[in-house]
């Protein structure tokens, strides 16, 4: 029994030596599975990160932003208030390259604009009360919820077009009368201003807003030859009445008998106390008053800012965000018209004194640096 109980321990001894040994090397075994596993995770996701970096870092950088700017809430929407480029949601499509492109041109524009308001340096030429005059240059398309403000001499006759047939008072375009399009009385247009204060109100924060934009030098030589050149038959007031009167207050040589010159209009244009002449024009200065005084942008949410040289890609995208586009078409537009024409505005400007064209740049240094339109140093330097 003596020679018994050690044996018997030695072989108990050697059983637990085993199992332990057994149970440690699964341990480990398990131990080393895992860590595997945690190497290949983590090198399949910085392998993902890298291709997509990589891959192509601009697009990727422009998707992820835009898919960061889409995913902020908007705030305080009211009910039924429609949703624009600057307050997009995900909606689990993926945006083509050219689309991705065409939104982030819009949402910089409004940026821009935004940037500018809040110029405390420029708030005397970016800002202005929603008035009546404001009010009277919106048109109001009830039934597809759109306000469109009016801002002469960029192309806003076939914009006014486009609404009289959305708010059917003509079955197409093509049908309109061009005396019609100018006619309140029979265009079937209601201004903003014909509502009550809470009608605006309701309108302005829920609607779908936009307006179109022009190189300001390149709006004022239009105006001018429209309005004094040209001069239709139908507005015989911008001969034999806004000319003279500029030409009484402005015109250096006293002697000269020509018509109104365009150095006229700009000495005019530019100075500083032209209100009180702008008084007598009446409504007729819409054609070449800011576009701070015709729109209020910095005052007004607008949904979408359109550039006349860019209308070709503009009309269309206003037509889709406005959700009409499959209801009308924005009219052809013809070849080169909204092409910016350096040569054509050096030509008018040729002769202006420089204290002249400054004194202009200075009224509509505004909307140059709202709609980020190029300083024109090539006429003030």
């Amino acid at each position: 029994m003596k020679n018994a109980h050690p044996q018997g321990f030695a072989q108990a001894l050697a059983g637990k030596v085993t199992e332990w040994l057994t149970f440690d090397n699964m341990h480990h075994q398990w131990l080393l599975l895992a860590a595997c596993f945690w190497v290949i995770f983590m090198f399949m996701v910085a392998s993902k990160f890298i291709t997509l970096t990589f891959k192509d870092p601009e697009a990727y950088s422009a998707k992820q932003e835009l898919l960061f700017l889409t995913a902020v809430p908007a705030a305080e929407k009211l009910p039924g208030e429609r949703l624009f480029p600057e307050d997009l949601k995900p909606t689990g499509k993926m945006l083509s390259d050219s689309q991705l492109v065409q939104t982030l041109v819009y949402m910089e524009r409004l940026e821009l604009m935004r940037n500018v308001c809040r110029d405390e340096a420029l708030k005397n030429l970016s800002h202005t009360t929603v008035s009546k005059f404001v009010l009277d240059r919106i048109f109001v398309c009830d039934k597809h919820k759109i306000l469109f403000c009016q801002t002469p001499k960029v192309g806003n006759t076939q914009w006014k077009k486009v609404l009289i047939v959305l708010n059917g008072a003509f079955p197409s375009i093509e049908e309109i009368p061009e005396n019609v399009v100018h006619d309140h009385e029979k265009n079937g247009l209601p201004r903003l201003s014909s509502f009550s204060d809470a009608e605006i109100q309701k309108r302005l924060k829920t609607y779908f807003k936009f307006f179109i934009v022009r190189d300001p030098f390149e709006r004022l030589i239009s105006a001018f030859k429209d309005k004094f050149v040209h001069n239709p038959r139908f507005e015989p007031w911008y001969r034999h009445e806004i000319a003279p009167g500029i030409i009484r207050k402005y015109r250096k040589n006293r002697t000269e008998t020509r018509g109104i010159q365009f150095e006229d209009f700009v000495r005019y244009l530019g100075d500083p106390n032209h209100r009180w002449l702008d008084l007598q024009f009446g409504d007729h200065i819409i054609h070449w008053v800011t576009y701070v005084e015709l729109c209020a942008p910095c005052e007004i949410k607008y949904s979408v800012i359109g550039h006349h040289e860019s209308l070709e890609d503009d009309a269309p995208y206003i037509l889709k965000e406005a959700g009409i586009d499959h209801l009308v078409s924005y009219p052809t537009i013809p070849p080169g018209i909204t092409v910016y024409n350096k040569t054509k505005v050096e030509q008018y400007f040729l002769g202006i004194s420089k204290r002249d064209i400054r004194r202009l740049y200075a009224r509509f240094e505004g909307d140059f640096k709202l709609f980020g339109y190029q300083k024109p140093d090539f006429l003030l330097n």
